[in-house]
Parts: structure tokens; C-alpha cells; sequence
């Protein structure tokens, strides 16, 4: 029996990459790969992609050559196989050590560095994908280049989806961080919070890191009491969202809460409200100075807009 699952309704989902974890240690391919014409670099200057303006003045990722890509690549560099698409192999290289690519070097007036987030929805979708695939893992690899065992540098390996230290032969490898995302809903209502530091009226579903030890269903239940006070069950799944800021993973739930008195928990949240569907509606489709909503960037809208158009 094949199990086919739904597509995923979030951004930095539906990657159309083949990671070809099997090519990582194969470094005669790779290296051959890396010449090939067909082959496919994305450089990202201090954690921000290449992009390019296309049709429409929209941005799209600024895949280039091998050709332009050589003479960034230095000894050093840190370049990242991220898999293949039709027989085209795609790699990603950290150029944080260029001083001005956009006006100097290979690059110069091709294109700019943008911000992912800024820049996702209008990429082509697997593209936001690929890219997310590759800022996380060139965040990774800047942050961790000490060993956490002994503290002696580290080198990359299995072509960027490990780091060795040279002194105690400590594998490490790259990390994803489990979040719960959840809306608790009670009867034609749900629950949203909103942080200090947030617009005013804008709020969101609730959200936590996943403890060691602990089950999905569990850190829904455990978040919802700590941030909120309020009780729930009957944990339900809606989808995740790979969350590249910088390496999470959002998994998306509904609760059914089992009571409904706020009590804030002094620190997480400043405020937290129950919200009507026809609320959530109006917000969605005219907008509201008292309720603002997460983009559609965002995992959070997806969960509310599923279940504003429910049946009530």
C-alpha cells in the first residue's frame, strides 16, 4: 500500500530536489559535477540569496553557472551539494568572505542578495524551498566550526552535511530544531497571543520548542498551559513548514482546549484573546485595525485560515 500524502500548503515546502544523500561521499562525482555545464550554483552573501529581477519585475533565484560560480569558489570556500533536479546537480557556496558582489567580481550588476523571507512568495515555490534547504545549512556551518567536545576547529565533510574535527575525530552534524505551532479552538472560537514586541493588533497562534523526551502532543499541551493557562486535548495535525531562521522545523496542530480562562504567563505572551470565525473572516478579507493576521509566509496563517473555513 502507498501512502500519498497531501500536498504541503507552506512556504519552504515542496522541494523538487533529489538530496542524493549517496553522492555526498563520492568525491570524483561531485567533483566532476561541480564542472558540469548543466550543473547549478546559488551564492549567498552573508546568509542572503542570489536573486535575480524576471519577468514582471518579480525576483527570482539567481541560480549561475559554473562558469561564474569558479572564481568565487577559492580555496576554503564552503560549497554545500544540495541534490539534483533532472540531471542537474545543485550546490550552494558561502561567498560571506567577498567584500561587495553586487559591484565587484563575477556577479557585479547580475543581480542582488535579498533577504529569504522578504523574497519567498515570489520565487518559484520549490526554488524557496531549495533555498531554505541551503541558507540553514550555510547558518549551520558558520556557527559550528568549533568542536563541541574538545574545542578544535572543525572541517566540512560528506559534501556540507557534516563537520570533523581534526583533533578528536568528533562527527557532527547539521541540526533541526522541532517547534510546536497550535491553534487551540474552543466550540466557533480560537485562541491567539500576541508578544510585546509585536505591531499592535497583531496576533498569532501559539508556539514552543519541543522539550528532550517529550511527544508532539505533549509540548502542545504543556505550551498552551504555560503561555496561555488554559487546558486542552484531542491534538490534531495540520502540516509542517521547514523554518530556515535558523534551522526549525514548525509543526502545525489544532487542540481542543477544555477550558477557556486566560491566564498569561508573565513572560512569552503579552496578551492572548479567543477569536470568532466571522472575526477572523473579516480580518482576512478587509483587513482590521484590531486584528492583524500572520502572513501567508507563515505556517500561523495557514492553521487560521483552515480553520476559519470550516464549518462552523
Amino acid at each position: 500500500m502507498r501512502l500519498v500524502l497531501p500536498k504541503n500548503p507552506n512556504v519552504f515546502a515542496n522541494s523538487q530536489l533529489d538530496r542524493a544523500a549517496h553522492r555526498r561521499s563520492d568525491g570524483a562525482w561531485l567533483s566532476s559535477a561541480m564542472s558540469q555545464g548543466n550543473s547549478v550554483f546559488m551564492p549567498l552573501w552573508k546568509l542572503n540569496p542570489f536573486v535575480i529581477r524576471g519577468r514582471e519585475g518579480r525576483s527570482e533565484a539567481g541560480w549561475v553557472t559554473p562558469e561564474l560560480a569558479r572564481p568565487l569558489i577559492r580555496p576554503g570556500t564552503l560549497t554545500i551539494f544540495l541534490g539534483e533536479h533532472r540531471n542537474s546537480a545543485h550546490f550552494a557556496i558561502d561567498i560571506s568572505a567577498e567584500a561587495d558582489p553586487e559591484r565587484t567580481g563575477p556577479l557585479a550588476s547580475l543581480g542582488t542578495f535579498a533577504d529569504l523571507r522578504t523574497i519567498a512568495e515570489e520565487i518559484d515555490p520549490s526554488d524557496a524551498a531549495i533555498l531554505a534547504q541551503a541558507k540553514s545549512l550555510v547558518d549551520w556551518h558558520q556557527r559550528h566550526r568549533f568542536c563541541a567536545n574538545c574545542g578544535n576547529r572543525t572541517e566540512p565533510a560528506e559534501a556540507g552535511y557534516k563537520r570533523v574535527c581534526a583533533s578528536c575525530s568528533t562527527e557532527h552534524f547539521p541540526r533541526t530544531d522541532p517547534v510546536v505551532i497550535m491553534l487551540p479552538t474552543h466550540g466557533d472560537t480560537c485562541l491567539m497571543g500576541r508578544q510585546p514586541k509585536w505591531p499592535p493588533g497583531f496576533y498569532s497562534a501559539l508556539a514552543g520548542f519541543i522539550e528532550p523526551g517529550e511527544a508532539i502532543e505533549e509540548a502542545v499541551i504543556r505550551e498552551c498551559k504555560e503561555e496561555a493557562g488554559i487546558e486542552v486535548d484531542e491534538v490534531a495535525f495540520h502540516s509542517t513548514q521547514p523554518w530556515p531562521y535558523p534551522s526549525s522545523l514548525m509543526i502545525g496542530c489544532y487542540a481542543r482546549a477544555k477550558t477557556t480562562d486566560i491566564h498569561l504567563d508573565g513572560n512569552e505572551l503579552a496578551d492572548a484573546r479567543w477569536f470568532t470565525r466571522d472575526q477572523i473572516n473579516a480580518a482576512m478579507q478587509r483587513g482590521s485595525r484590531e486584528l492583524r493576521l500572520p502572513p501567508p509566509l507563515a505556517i500561523a496563517h495557514q492553521l487560521v485560515k483552515t480553520w476559519a473555513n470550516e464549518a462552523g
